[in-house]
């Protein structure tokens, strides 16, 4: 009985941190890089399972370009809704400041000497898109991380 009443006791534990753990959130933003070349950015935030922090999966193109390029973001703990997105292989590094639902900030080039403005303002997905956008992700992923 004991063994029973311990089982029941475990298994709703379990559960219960399975719906305490949030679903992912989907976001799309459009806008552009140094006002005039068109870009679109692909961000899936999601609770970090070991720590209940926020983790980012994320990757961009731009829009002339059929490319995705992924991105590793981190929050900066220090100032509030400020994020660098480091793109994959270090072909450049964004530092964006989030407000409301728009990013702005700059893309830096490796040797520091190109600075862009970025201005991408949230865009809305149906569920459809969000699906081909997270079989993207999961295939820039894969093409960038595969042994």
């Amino acid at each position: 009985m004991k063994k029973t009443i311990l089982f029941f006791i475990i298994c709703f534990s379990f559960l219960n941190h399975l719906n305490a753990q949030t679903a992912p959130i989907f976001n799309l933003y459009k806008g552009t890089v140094d006002a005039k070349n068109p870009v679109t950015f692909y961000i899936k935030t999601e609770e970090n399972p070991c720590t209940a922090d926020l983790m980012y999966t994320a990757m961009y193109r731009y829009d002339k370009s059929g490319s995705w390029i992924q991105l590793n973001i981190t929050q900066n703990v220090k100032i509030e809704n400020q994020f660098v997105f480091v793109e994959h292989g270090f072909s450049g590094v964004m530092i964006l400041k989030k407000t409301g639902n728009t990013f702005t900030g700059l893309w830096i080039s490796p040797d520091t000497k190109k600075q862009l403005k970025i201005d991408v303002k949230e865009a809305s997905m149906t569920k459809k898109e969000i699906e081909k956008y997270e079989k993207t992700l999961e295939k820039v992923n894969y093409e960038n991380n595969d042994c």
